[in-house]
This record gives structure tokens, sequence and C-alpha cells, in this order.
């Protein structure tokens, strides 16, 4: 491992501050579940490490008018045991309990989360040089594949592991990101990125940039959400699919609906003409099963993980089955 700087700051400006003046050399920590990870696997080397934990004011729920705030040192313990999350936003509820285990919710953050980076084995392989650390293939497209993305891949097969971002976009949140600049608001789903954009990072967010918060609208009248999540290990595990739902549903029929997917993509994957197609439509399992055909029929399945299709079926069926 080699050796690093640390550094406090005690406000967000000193924060991007020092962001801006180490050029992309320095990583910012949150809980550090992440960067400590890839630091030891030698995925990563900064040069400086800047500790947010000691930035005041940037962990709490907050409702009003607008909606929700929730500040990105929010840890997902919290947010999972939050009441008004739980009965407002019930799908974020389940998909924050899904997540590692207690010990790691009550340590990792809602920003961390949504800003960590892949899993897959052969970008945290020191000894491969993938597309992501600079190199000329991805070993996933012919390699061992099974936890790969069946969507969206290309020129880069990875999954993004996040559990928060599939429902949080479900829900139509937005972040807000700060820099020496100020401060902007962004759609989450703008966020992420495919690697055809850029390869080497799974955001937008520049080097000197840290979110800040992120922000959830009211929940609209009769509303519900859901989150399904399908994993290989009982205990805990990442999602080998899930499947992030909002909508409305009368008289047996599903109004407004908006579904994301985990675990299949490099990015949180929208399931739009499944949308389109389930709009005013009685919800049973067979007009889900037809509608989700037009996106499986884009889906690219590697060598090893043609199974994933059979689980985005599962998973999207049972949570917008929990709608009605």
């Amino acid at each position: 491992m080699k050796n690093f700087r640390w550094t406090e700051p005690q406000t967000i400006e000193q924060a991007v501050a020092w962001l801006a003046k180490e050029e992309g050399k320095a990583y910012p920590m949150a809980g550090g579940t992440d960067i400590f990870a890839e630091i030891k696997e030698g995925v990563v080397e900064p040069e400086l490490i800047i500790d947010l934990k000691a930035i005041p004011g940037l962990s709490y729920i907050q409702k009003d008018k607008d909606g929700v705030r929730i500040g990105a040192l929010t840890t997902v313990a919290d947010l999972a045991a939050d009441t008004v999350i739980r009965q407002d936003y019930p799908g974020l509820s389940a998909a924050a309990s899904s997540l590692a285990t207690p010990q790691l919710r009550n340590i990792g953050t809602v920003g961390g989360n949504l800003c960590q980076r892949p899993r897959c084995w052969y970008y945290r392989d020191v000894q491969s040089v993938c597309r992501k650390k600079g190199g000329s293939r991805c070993f996933a497209s012919r390699g061992k594949n099974k936890y790969h993305a069946i969507f969206g891949g290309g020129i880069c097969h990875i999954a993004y592991p996040s559990d928060l971002a599939p429902a949080l976009i479900a829900l139509d949140a937005q972040i807000t990101i700060r820099s020496p600049r100020g401060e902007k608001r962004l759609a989450l789903a703008d966020f992420y990125a495919l690697p055809s954009k850029n390869v080497r990072r799974e955001n937008v967010l520049a080097a000197d940039e840290l979110v800040r918060e992120v922000h959830l609208p009211p929940v609209k009248e009769n509303e519900k959400s859901a989150y399904i999540k399908l994993k290989e290990r009982e205990t805990w595990d990442f999602a080998l699919v899930s499947a992030a739902v909002r909508g409305t549903v009368s008289g047996g029929r599903l109004n407004a609906v908006r579904i994301v997917l985990g675990g299949v993509a490099p990015i949180p994957w929208r399931l739009a003409d499944t949308e389109s197609s389930l709009r005013g439509k009685e919800l049973t399992n067979a007009s889900i099963k037809e509608a989700l055909q037009a996106d499986l029929l884009k889906a690219r399945p590697l060598q090893e993980n043609g199974y994933k299709t059979a689980l985005v079926e599962a998973a999207v069926s049972q949570a917008l089955m929990s709608l009605a």
C-alpha cells in the first residue's frame, strides 16, 4: 500500500477546495467501506484522503412541503429506520434495509452508496488492467461473467452495485452537487453515465465535486413504492437482480409507473418500454410478463449470465404485484 496524507475539513467548502487543489489525486471518504477496499486491492493509490465525517450538518432526513431532503452523510441504517421514509417511501426503506450487514449499514452513507465503484473482480484484481483501469479490453466479455451486465455493456460489462440508486431513481430523486463554483441540482437518473461516455467513471462527478444532498419529491395520492432484491446468499450479498418500482393502482389497473433495475447494467437501468406497455392495464402476472418482452429483447447476456433475464421477470413481477 502506498503512503497517503489525511485531512479532516470542517466545512464542505474546505473539502471541495482540497479536491480542486489536488487535481484528481485526492479521494473523499464518507463511511470508508468502499474506498479502503479499493486501496487494499490496489485499485487506487490516493495521495490524499479527505475525511468528510468531521463536517457538521451533512447527516439529516428532513421533511417539508417540497418533499424530503437527505444529507449525503446520513447513514444507511438511519435511512432504513426513519419513520417518514418507511411510511411515505417504503421502496427506499426496503432497499436500505437490504444493504449489506447491520454493521456496514451503521457505517456506510447515502452519498457513499450512490458513488461506490463496481465490484467486478477483474476491476478489483490488481493484476488485471481492464478498460476501466486504462487497459484495452474488458476481460469479463469472454471471461467469468456470471454477475455482470446484460444491458448497456458494450465496451465494459460491470453491473452497478448500489441498492439505493434504483430505488431513488424510481422515486424521481434529485441530488445536489457542491464544487468550488457553487451548487447545482440534477436528476439522479442523469448522475450516472454508461461506459460509452466515460469507461473510467460511473457518474458525471468532476474531480472537484461532492454529492451534498438527495431530494425526494412529495408522495402523490395513492402512490406506492416497492423494492425486491434477488441475491445468491440469504444472509447478505449484492443483488443479482433488483427491481425498484413506483406507481398507483386504481380498480386493479396500473396508472403511473416507474421501473428501475439494479445488478443488470453499468448504471441503474430503467424499463421505459415496460412502463409504457403497462399503463392503464390490469395488473396481473400475465400482463407484466407480456409487457416485459420489449425490454428483455434488448438484453445482451454473456456466456454465464443469461439466467438474469428470468430473474428480471421474477423481480419486476413481485415488486409490481406488491403495489396492488
